[in-house]
């Protein structure tokens, strides 16, 4: 099932994805379980991305979007020309491990000594 966004979290996605570049190249083959893996990687990456699909047909691009959302579990943000935009938030990174202590004993201070030199 797609994510669904309000109209005030869309319009910020949008203002953030307008400085990008698209990451993601739908040729004429159109949509393939390559290129899906593609995106799947991009989103996971940066959460938003940009998408150029190549293609004059407007209701493929449309269904391509449709498509992909659906697949990947994503929000459709923008679709303008030949370029979509997606979001889906990134996954929670699970909790890093941590080392114990070590029982090292801490190191020696050294001893200085001064010697007359005659």
């Amino acid at each position: 099932m797609p994510l669904q966004l309000s109209p005030v979290e869309r319009r910020a996605l949008k203002a953030r994805a307008h400085a990008l570049e698209p990451t993601v190249l739908v040729g004429s083959d159109g949509l393939t379980p390559a290129v899906s893996g593609e995106i799947d990687r991009s989103l996971t990456a940066h959460e938003l991305i940009k998408i150029r699909v190549m293609g004059d047909n407007r209701d493929a691009r449309e269904d391509i979007l449709k498509r992909i959302c659906d697949d990947l579990g994503a929000a459709p943000v923008q679709h303008i020309g030949k370029i979509l935009v997606i979001y889906r938030p990134k996954p929670e990174a699970p909790p890093k491990k941590t080392r114990p202590k070590s029982k090292r004993k801490p190191p020696r201070a050294l001893k200085r000594t001064f010697q007359s030199r005659a």
